[in-house]
């Protein structure tokens, strides 16, 4: 089972530092969740951890070994991600755009091989996407897309799910579909999902681990009891919030809020949630 450390990371851009200092390891075979106000790091974070972005300084170890030094394909056979708002080319059916997730495992132009092809319609099953595999990409729904998306992740055959914000622009009914099919494929394959949420409530439903951010260092980790609370949120993001546990999963879920006033905002600046 795939495992991912950041120790002492910093990345930014030219000479602003986005993030600084930061120290995570994400539990095995559980799903985490990267909470924080907009513009906090959550999407570069992820995406340094995904080697899309190479960090300033600090180390991001895939199965102890420094991301940045394993090769492309070594890395697409231990970790997959799901980017902010994917493109596919138009008229790309979905079975086409899944086959992407073999190419880790392919030399030079090769055909798909008889695994491969079990793998793409395994991904589609799982994903229940098997019935629109001839199908454009384009004609489906939000919610039909990306689990097009989930699928192509799937299709890598690997133990870990990276995902950036999965259930951005989708209706309630299409983000819990999306998010329940995360949960099945943790609890029934063993994948270690690691995904930035904005939605408080979802985050502590689906999750196992939270990380909370805020300009770029990290508040606090653990489960969502640890973190939905609120003096974490009041330090994460300037509000006070009512907790209660959700009859439904008995999960804390944040009730209501009203931002902090002047006062009270300066007093949560001079105290550190303790981590």
């Amino acid at each position: 089972m795939a495992s991912i450390k950041v120790e002492n990371l910093q990345i930014g851009y030219g000479n602003t530092i986005i993030v600084e200092d930061l120290n995570i390891t994400i539990p095995k075979g559980k799903i985490s969740t990267i909470i924080g106000p907009n513009g906090c790091g959550k999407s570069t974070v992820l995406n340094t951890m995904a080697r899309i972005i190479k960090q300033k300084s600090g180390v991001v170890s895939l199965d102890g070994k420094a991301v940045h030094k394993q090769s492309t394909e070594e890395v697409a056979r231990i970790m997959a991600i799901l980017p902010q708002d994917p493109k596919a080319m138009e008229g790309l059916t979905v079975r086409d755009l899944v086959s992407f997730g073999r190419f880790p495992y392919q030399k030079g132009f090769g055909k798909l091989r008889k695994e491969d092809e079990e793998m793409i319609d395994w991904a589609l099953s799982a994903t229940g996407m098997s019935e629109f595999s001839i199908r454009s990409i384009h004609d489906l729904s939000g919610g039909q897309r990306q689990r097009v998306w989930i699928a192509l992740a799937l299709a890598q055959g690997t133990d870990l799910l990276l995902l950036d914000e999965p259930t951005t622009f989708l209706d309630l009914a299409h983000q819990l579909e999306i998010l329940e099919l995360l949960k099945k494929l943790n609890e029934e394959e063993g994948k270690t999902i690691v995904m930035v949420i904005h939605d408080l409530n979802q985050a502590a439903r689906f999750a196992h681990y939270m990380i909370a951010l805020k300009d770029g260092s990290l508040i606090k980790t653990g489960t969502p009891y640890e973190i939905m609370t609120p003096a974490v949120l009041r330090e994460v993001f300037s509000i006070e919030a009512k907790i209660v546990n959700d009859p439904r999963t008995n999960k804390p879920s944040c009730f209501s809020y009203n931002l902090l006033n002047k006062e009270s905002a300066t007093k949560v600046e001079k105290v550190a949630v303790t981590t």
